[in-house]
């Protein structure tokens, strides 16, 4: 399988140049490893998933630093946290230097911890999720936005399922599950009933798109709302899931404050949900949410492989508007977006958008938009335009506020 470039690239080279440390997180398997040791060559690489460098790294960890030389990428980092306070001290050592070590980790919630506890100020942060659209494209014919819903539904975004099509689908992503829930759950998180917390995934998966309710998954499930809050944030900081929170800055109105939930792969909910082939995906019921949940996924993977934190949100009031992603420009101004599967945008199915800008016409910043199957930009009324998800995503991460993740 060919080495496919990563839109993340450029933002980790030139992070590279300026900090000492820098850190790559993400799910598992989606491509860390290849990324680092194909666009670095001149940097030792060992993983510490390895026994025998895990001892050295656990017993001696000055000797094991040293082995290095003078750069290197030490992949799951998370199995050695008393290692980072000795990279601290050669930090220190070396003042006027940059780019000296790279580490990974899929576990977030203890490396994170560690990391910004140990290295604050000296360390610079990336997450790579799995492929984005643009991509897959260096590999494979995925000519409009349809072509790409399809294949990120039935194929994912990781990049073994996604590229490989000798993969047995429905087996990799049952692998990969159970290897998140053994490896990276039960190991490290105090989840309770491993059976239960399964079933929360799939309910999950069913409702997608949707917004969160605790209540109900509690009532459900047969479990506390507590612990419910708890296992999405396991879900949340592993970048299972993502909480697409609501906007109400100064809007003088009632908003309803619960976020949405998304799943960052969509793979992972046709796994769960059963959809194997696309007619049962196009007909089926959750072909709208589906194609809501890419189009959200693909928005976070541009921020994110750019260095950015999404600046994303959803809004719904009270009494019944509701807009499915308003793109934070700046404080207080927002660029409104409608997300339809549809391949004929209408007027019609712009009018939450008109009414939201007659309603709350000083927070908006430019166009108003409904990401659509449309093939070429589409006016559809003054303040409406449609365009399709790669014209969207060309345009996203102009002018936006959002600071670098460093």
């Amino acid at each position: 399988m060919n080495y496919i470039h990563r839109d993340i690239e450029n933002k980790l080279l030139g992070l590279l140049q300026t900090f000492p440390c820098l850190v790559l997180t993400g799910p598992r398997q989606t491509g860390k490893s290849t990324l680092l040791t194909q666009l670095l060559p001149d940097y030792r690489y060992v993983t510490l998933d390895d026994p025998l460098l895990r001892e050295q790294a656990l017993n001696d960890p000055r000797f094991f630093l040293d082995s290095l030389g003078k750069r290197a990428i030490i992949d799951e980092i998370q199995h050695a946290p008393g290692l980072l306070s000795y990279v601290k001290m050669v930090v220190d050592k070396n003042r006027d230097q940059h780019g000296i070590f790279v580490f990974t980790g899929s576990q977030q919630f203890s490396m994170m911890k560690n990391l910004g506890e140990t290295l604050a100020g000296r360390i610079a942060l990336l997450e790579l999720l799995p492929f984005g659209v643009d991509e897959k494209r260096r590999e494979l014919a995925l000519p409009d936005t349809l072509s790409a819903f399809i294949h990120a539904v039935l194929s994912g975004s990781y990049p073994e399922p996604a590229l490989n099509p000798a993969v047995d689908i429905h087996a990799w992503y049952a692998s990969y599950l159970q290897t998140y829930l053994e490896r990276d759950i039960r190991v490290i998180y105090n989840i309770g009933n491993l059976r239960d917390f399964q079933r929360f995934l799939q309910l999950l998966a069913a409702r997608c798109a949707q917004q969160l309710n605790l209540s109900e998954y509690s009532r459900d499930l047969g479990v506390s709302v507590p612990t419910i809050r708890n296992w999405l944030s396991v879900l949340e900081a592993s970048r299972i899931i993502y909480l697409l929170p609501p906007y109400y800055a100064n809007l003088g109105k009632r908003i309803v404050k619960a976020p949405k939930l998304y799943f960052l792969d969509i793979g992972i909910v046709a796994h769960l949900t059963g959809i194997r082939d696309q007619n049962l995906l196009l007909k089926g019921p959750l072909a709208g949410p589906l194609f809501e949940n890419f189009c959200i996924q693909e928005t976070v993977k541009r921020f994110l492989h750019h260095g950015q934190r999404p600046p994303l949100f959803y809004l719904r009031t009270t009494s019944g508007m509701e807009v499915d992603l308003l793109v934070e420009k700046s404080f207080g101004k927002v660029v409104p977006i409608e997300i339809k599967l549809n391949k004929t945008p209408s007027v019609s199915l712009a009018q939450s958008l008109v009414k939201f800008a007659g309603s709350f016409p000083q927070i908006i910043a430019g166009e108003s938009i409904l990401l659509a199957l449309t093939n070429h930009p589409i006016p559809l009324t003054r303040e409406v335009t449609a365009v399709s998800l790669e014209d969207f995503l060309k345009r996203v991460l102009e002018d936006t506020s959002s600071s670098s993740a460093d």
